[in-house]
């Protein structure tokens, strides 16, 4: 079975002639980017000749002129599980999207629901959560957002995939 791919950086246009593009990273792990690292794309897999974080740029083996990079405008790179997770080093509390999604959200002893995705909105990060079956059978929302901040986010169990929550059900009641 073929692992998930999740987009971590979109290429944008040429810049200068040496086959320099644009880089726009679509991750909170830039320091995953080093010359050398090999990633798949829609355009086939990319390896990075040279990086400038600074410039935001980039360019990759085997496209090193201006003609032969325009062929790589608008190419989207692709990270799996196992690689993001030996190419990026989590801190202490960190924790994937990949490892949230799926988790049961909980306010003391009360499952509220399960982790569907996650939407990023300015610089904070929602739980897209569908509502445990009771809540809904209840009345509630059949799904509700959650800011991912320490306000409601006591902890998130990735042993017992759970994120322990507070005040959580107040925005599932206002939902």
């Amino acid at each position: 079975m073929p692992q998930e791919q999740f987009i971590i950086a979109q290429i944008g246009r040429t810049i200068g002639l040496w086959g320099d593009l644009k880089f726009h990273l679509h991750t909170d792990f830039p320091e995953q980017f080093k010359v050398g690292h090999t990633y798949k794309s829609n355009r086939g897999d990319l390896t990075i000749a040279d990086i400038n974080f600074k410039r935001g740029t980039i360019r990759f083996r085997g496209y090193e002129s201006i003609d032969a990079a325009k062929k790589l405008t608008n190419a989207k790179l692709f990270a799996d599980i196992e690689q993001t997770k030996e190419h990026c080093d989590l801190q202490e509390g960190q924790h994937f999207w990949f490892d949230i999604i799926g988790c049961a959200v909980k306010q003391d002893d009360e499952v509220l629901g399960v982790v569907e995705d996650i939407q990023r909105m300015a610089d904070t990060d929602y739980l897209a959560i569908k509502t445990d079956e009771t809540l809904v059978e209840a009345g509630m929302s059949k799904s509700f957002l959650l800011p991912y901040i320490d306000r409601y986010i006591i902890k998130a169990d990735m042993e017992e995939k759970v994120v322990y929550t507070q005040d959580a059900k107040d925005i599932l009641e206002a939902s």
